[in-house]
């Protein structure tokens, strides 16, 4: 069985078949057209780049083709990345079958399902609870398994329903800690402030930005369509209990330069605000120092301002790390 993209170490051959994730046609400085792959399996995704690309390569190799890859893993400016020697499509003999290599959460979509359903049960507010009942039913199969992002945090197929999950989580043990905390306005707005991504991103195959999310982005999308789901269940969206459940939502990103609407002015907000932040950031995290080897620095994560992290020689230390899950990343 071939290797996989992280099976192998910087400086090794590689010869493995791959998908492309994305593939970007660019004109290099010598005024020649380039393409800028992302290519990936269950492993993860790098970069890669196929220099003097003709008009033929470009008509053949798009995101969501498989294809079969030689080349040579190296660092450029410390961030790993494929030097390609060949390239060419993968034939329905050799497996031509994009779902295989899609990376995915580390939990099967029914049973994120089940116990999703049991945190709407703790939504006691009967508008709050009919609200999420009804859009997590309009959106359940693209909320089950689409990507939380493009590339950033849970860009894998079923990690939008995992980082949900995993701030429903965290904002369990936040109440357990704290009084006076209105828990099923957090579960409510937890379940639904990313949702809006159902409609902002264009799945998990080769992930792209739709129009109407490059033009009016998730939050408002889902702002959307919680009035829309109010007005069809005789709900009032403008009475007390929706202006909250929409401020929460609304309020998610946090400040205004990342794409919030308002800034958090609720202590429910801001905690959905805070365990975004920190649910992405640690899957960011853990993901790059996963791919690191031990003794080494991860490559420079972006959505982390571009901080490199450390991976100790102790591997004990990321033993037990998961997949982990934020707004202003993605």
């Amino acid at each position: 069985m071939a290797k996989r993209l992280f099976e192998y170490q910087n400086g090794d051959e590689m010869k493995l078949p791959v998908l492309i994730k994305s593939a970007d046609v660019r004109v290099a400085k010598n005024g020649k057209k380039f393409i800028a792959f992302i290519l990936q399996d269950t492993s993860g995704h790098l970069p890669a780049k196929l220099w003097d690309a003709s008009d033929d390569a470009i008509a053949q190799f798009k995101a969501g083709e498989v294809v079969q890859l030689s080349g040579k893993r190296e660092l450029y400016h410390d961030n790993p990345q494929i030097k390609i020697y060949g390239i060419r499509l993968a034939t329905q003999e050799e497996g031509n079958q994009p779902q295989q290599f899609l990376e995915r959460a580390p939990e099967a979509p029914a049973t994120m399902q089940e116990e999703i359903n049991d945190f709407v049960f703790d939504i006691v507010n009967p508008n709050w609870n009919r609200i999420v009942r009804r859009l997590l039913a309009e959106h359940k199969d693209a909320f089950f398994s689409y990507p939380a992002a493009k590339s950033n945090h849970h860009a894998s197929g079923g990690g939008l329903a995992f980082h949900t999950l995993s701030i429903l989580r965290l904002a369990k043990s936040v109440g357990q800690q704290y009084s006076g905390i209105n828990m099923p306005l957090l579960y409510a707005g937890a379940i639904l402030h990313d949702m809006g991504k159902t409609i902002e991103l264009s799945g998990a195959m080769s992930t792209e930005y739709t129009v109407a999310g490059n033009l009016i982005g998730h939050i408002v999308l889902i702002d959307e369509e919680i009035i829309k789901a109010a007005q069809e269940l005789k709900i009032d969206p403008q009475q007390e209990d929706m202006l909250m459940l929409r401020h929460v939502v609304l309020a998610h990103h946090g400040l205004l330069e990342y794409g919030s609407p308002v800034r958090p002015q609720m202590v429910e907000a801001d905690i959905l605000h805070q365990l975004d932040e920190l649910d992405a950031s640690i899957n960011m995290m853990l993901t790059a120092t996963q791919h690191a080897d031990p003794g080494t620095f991860t490559q420079q994560l972006f959505g982390m301002d571009g901080r490199r992290f450390y991976r100790p020689e102790s591997l004990q230390h990321y033993s037990g790390a998961g997949n982990g899950s934020a707004n202003k990343h993605g």
